[in-house]
């Protein structure tokens, strides 16, 4: 499917030199002279590489067609993951270059993921927005601290490494964003 060059949005995975892209970062600049463009990063669905391109808004760019089904992560075996669908129970298994690195530490047993595929391949998986997750230790409060808006060190039960605020302590359930890996609230359950 066409579109414009400046519809190009973060997530969105092109085909541009007949390989498959996801547009990481956009920037959309309009000079002085001339017409304006988006700047556009991509980077490398099979290989990683990253490039940065200019599209113009009368460019037409090749959206690629993605298939998104629904599995729930079981287990890692080896080097790979283990899904399994959401509705037939088929196991699907995908190798660890496939998961970015970014994501592998929010794969907890049972979390809900879309795999997206491509010409019946997949290409990656999409986590959700924010997950919950347990703090396992948590530096204790300053006198003082909470007067001003300030942020402790963490570590979830995922050995992942965040800020969160003063009142938070170990054994807390917290909200994480899993784009940016920030504090988001503490959990309602």
């Amino acid at each position: 499917m066409k579109i414009d060059g400046n519809a190009v949005r973060p997530g969105m995975v092109i085909k541009h030199q007949d390989k498959l892209w996801r547009a990481t970062k956009i920037q959309h600049t309009q000079p002085g002279k001339g017409g304006a463009y988006a700047q556009v990063e991509l980077k490398g669905i099979r290989d990683g590489t990253k490039l940065n391109e200019r599209f113009r808004s009368s460019e037409k760019v090749e959206r690629a067609i993605l298939q998104q089904v629904e599995y729930q992560f079981l287990f890692t075996q080896n080097d790979s993951f283990v899904f399994m669908h959401s509705e037939n129970f088929e196991q699907l298994e995908l190798t660890s270059d496939l998961v970015a690195e970014d994501q592998k530490p929010f794969l907890t047993e049972g979390i809900n993921v879309i795999i997206e595929t491509y010409e019946e391949k997949p290409i990656g998986i999409q986590l959700p927005d924010t997950i919950v997750l347990e703090v396992a230790e948590a530096d204790a409060v300053v006198k003082g601290q909470t007067a001003t808006s300030s942020y402790k060190p963490a570590i979830l039960e995922n050995n992942l490494k965040i800020s969160v605020p003063p009142h938070i302590e170990a054994g807390t359930r917290i909200v994480v964003n899993t784009t940016d890996k920030s504090y988001v609230e503490r959990a309602k359950d």
